[in-house]
């Protein structure tokens, strides 16, 4: 039996994060409606240019060629009180019974009543849509995922289809028309997801962060669930044949085993242990401010098919809003038709927990896009809406963007590439994302924090936790559309987010922070002080001193300069020093109010550091790993722990 020296730590930090409690329920207050009248509406022609409607008591929406047209509308929202959960109407009085396909987008750009068409707005995401109106009745679009709390929202009323519809403005005199309004139903806020004391901040509630367009998605690898055999941690697979050398006949040997890290083990359950799992695992994301999973789809049979609907499952159980992201993997699934590829996915369609946007279009985002041509995946869509009746909207990640994002631009309302995992690679973010929206595509960015691969015999340095902030930092200011976490447990990639026995959660934590500030626009204010420490177990250049290994991890090419440093990453309310005791001698650093990292040269021996203000200690935090001059394989992973999960 395998046996770790830590495993008794890492077996009560697992219970710790696996039985956190949530946050308290709170009694339900009665929803509270407010009706917000049109402050601005008019509409636009192509036909007439120049022309200036806003005394026209009626909009008009047609998408024909040479003939555009669309209404425009404003709604000054106040009354609603911070953090509440806002579900948000718009209704339109419709002149005509038509069966215009018109979609509401957000304006991204100023216009009064008077604008013209040749001054006309720039127009964001469609936030809602709706098919057929009917002369004389009041027609409902849900804006939901728009319409936030109090401020200011100005919307374009596009047709997409259909003839032109005609819709009464607030000028409307005609006997029972019915100006253009904003109808707001909101309940209380929800007390924040998870309880206040792992984190340097407040999580806002669950609905304020779904609020968001931005999306943050994990990417979900089906090889690696929390337990592939229900077995105690100690015993499991992970431990007997992933983890141990001698593994699965000796087949990783020269490598030193097929994995470094695994899920936080668990006890054996009872029941559909399986299912039970994945609902653990999308609470713990879902907790995190997580959108949902895009999942990896290696097969359309086998157990990676089963595990996929299994997960699907596990988010209507859990919630519904937690969203699945449909993922071909084009390696698995070179050898597949378009047809057959159309089946499974609107197999999986029919579920309501997989993902599709406002206009009720399948989002599918394939892996490696690239592995088959623009006219295959055209014939995919082509399938999909004709046989299935469910229209795509495509959002290729590719190993290699700028070489194919013209090519594929016409199919695609989105693009990602599978990115890299080391600051010295991260220079191209702000381009691929220009290049993206110069195309009118949004952008997911991969945000990564580390990548080792034994049995490829490579890995990517990076910096502590300096890869993860950077990949952060670069798709907030670089204006990324959605975000993909590279990986929540692929951890043959050693890329994983998920709370494991290396990171214990650490890196997950510093995600929710950085989500927060993607997704609201602010930084989030630091209220209690926090400490993250990082380290690798060995020095990059270090051999193990014994053991089968013979294959042995090298710096991928390009990657930055492989270094041996303790990180002390600190979110502090004000300044303070660090004091820390790494291998046994004490080093001491200043450091101002905010984020600070402070790096010390890696030893052998255990490591810890405290936060110390006027003479109090406010957050500390011990590594549970010791740095050794001997160990059985090489292992290039930074371990992680947080003062936010230590007793």
């Amino acid at each position: 039996m395998l046996r770790k020296p830590w495993l008794s730590a890492v077996m009560a930090m697992a219970v710790a994060i696996m039985s956190a409690p949530a946050a308290p329920a709170q009694a339900a207050a009665e929803p509270k409606t407010v009706t917000v009248q049109a402050s601005a509406d008019t509409y636009v022609s192509e036909t007439s240019p120049t022309a200036d409607h806003a005394d026209f008591t009626w909009m008009s929406a047609f998408n024909g060629a040479g003939n555009e047209r669309f209404g425009l509308v404003r709604f000054n929202v106040t009354g609603v009180p911070e953090g509440a959960e806002v579900k948000a109407t718009l209704e339109i009085h419709s002149v005509r019974t038509t069966d215009t396909a018109l979609a509401v987008r957000k304006t991204t750009s100023a216009w009064d009543e008077h604008v013209l068409y040749t001054n006309r707005p720039t127009l964001g995401a469609t936030v809602g849509a709706k098919t057929g109106f009917t002369a004389g009745q009041q027609a409902k679009i849900d804006l939901s995922g728009a319409v936030t709390g109090d401020g200011t929202y100005a919307f374009a009323l596009t047709s997409t289809g259909g003839v032109q519809g005609v819709f009464h403005s607030s000028r409307a005199t005609a006997t029972g028309a019915v100006p253009p309004r904003l109808v707001i139903t909101y309940s209380a806020a929800e007390k924040p997801p998870v309880p206040a004391g792992p984190l340097p901040f407040d999580l806002p509630s669950i609905s304020t962060l779904r609020a968001s367009e931005k999306k943050v998605f994990a990417h979900y690898f089906t090889p690696y669930p929390i337990s592939l055999d229900n077995k105690a941690g100690a015993e499991d697979y992970y431990a007997r044949n992933y983890l141990n050398p001698a593994g699965e006949s000796g087949k990783h040997a020269a490598y030193g085993g097929l994995l470094r890290d695994r899920p936080l083990p668990r006890a054996p359950k009872t029941g559909d242990w399986q299912l039970a799992d994945m609902e653990s695992e999308i609470r713990l994301a879902r907790t995190a401010g997580l959108d949902g999973f895009t999942v990896d789809i290696l097969s359309l049979t086998s157990q990676h098919w089963t595990r996929l609907k299994l997960l699907v499952q596990a988010a209507k159980n859990v919630d519904p809003g937690f969203k699945i992201v449909l993922m071909p993997d084009m390696n698995g699934l070179k050898g597949v038709t378009p047809t057959q590829l159309a089946a499974s996915m609107a197999e999986l369609a029919q579920n309501s927990t997989v993902y599709r946007l406002a206009d009720k279009r399948l989002v599918v985002s394939p892996f490696k896009a690239e592995n088959q041509p623009v006219s295959w995946w055209k014939e995919f869509m082509d399938v999909m809406q004709s046989k299935h009746g469910v229209k795509v909207a495509f959002v290729p990640v590719f190993l290699n963007f700028s070489t194919h994002a013209k090519a594929y631009a016409p199919i695609s309302y989105g693009f990602s590439n599978w990115g890299n995992r080391s600051p010295a690679q991260q220079a191209g973010i702000a381009s691929n994302i220009n290049l993206a929206h110069d195309l009118g595509k949004i952008w997911m960015q991969p945000v990564s924090v580390q990548d080792e691969r034994p049995n490829q015999g490579v890995y990517d340095e990076a910096n502590n936790t300096e890869n993860l902030r950077l990949t952060w930092d670069k798709s907030i200011t670089g204006g990324a559309d959605w975000v993909q976490l590279t990986t929540w447990n692929d951890f043959s990639e050693g890329t994983q987010f998920t709370p494991s026995t290396h990171n214990g959660g650490a890196y997950l934590d510093l995600t929710s922070y950085y989500l927060t500030k993607f997704k609201t626009g602010k930084t989030p204010p630091i209220v209690r002080d926090t400490v993250y420490l990082t380290h690798r177990l060995q020095k990059a250049a270090q051999r193990p001193s014994g053991g089968a290994q013979t294959k042995f991890m090298v710096p991928r090419g390009g990657t930055s300069t492989p270094r041996d440093t303790v990180e002390v990453l600190a979110f502090l309310t004000g300044a303070a020093t660090v004091q820390a005791a790494i291998g046994g001698t004490a080093k001491k650093a200043d450091v101002a109010a905010g984020i600070t990292a402070t790096t010390f040269p890696l030893v052998y021996g255990k490591h810890s550091a405290s936060i110390v203000r006027a003479g109090k200690t406010t957050a500390k935090v011990v590594s549970p790993f010791e740095v050794k001059a001997s160990l059985p394989n090489q292992d290039l992973q930074y371990v992680a722990a947080t003062s936010g999960r230590q007793s």
